[in-house]
């Protein structure tokens, strides 16, 4: 079992830079990959970034390549989503994703709303 917690979504102008943040806990962190998805008003979730176990393997949307960094701190059980020069578009509920043994754990998501 894992459970996750995403916190640092707020509202920020365009331009702007947050950082999200997913604490985990349950299985060992260090163990399994991560991901972030997000979900705007009437749209699927989508996929926004991944990183392997040991941050060695990432990979991004084109839409945020350049523009957002994910990291992860295993001694800390934290992952995190730096996000910068924000646009409108980006605006969405941002999730916490881990894949362990073939089971997709989901954290309930933290609101970004990019204003003009």
């Amino acid at each position: 079992q894992v459970q996750l917690v995403e916190s640092g979504g707020e509202l920020v102008q365009a331009g702007g830079s947050l950082r999200l943040s997913c604490a985990a806990s349950g299985r060992t962190f260090g163990s399994y990959g991560m991901a972030w998805f997000r979900q705007a008003p009437g749209k699927e979730r989508e996929f926004v970034a991944s990183i392997s176990f040991n941050g060695d393997r990432i990979s991004y949307t084109d839409s945020v390549r350049g523009r957002f960094t994910i990291s992860r701190d295993n001694a800390k059980n934290t992952g995190y989503l730096q996000m910068n020069s924000l646009r409108l578009e980006d605006t969405a509920v941002y999730y916490c994703n881990a894949r362990v043994l073939a089971t997709n754990y989901w954290g309930r998501g933290t609101q970004v709303t990019v204003s003009s």
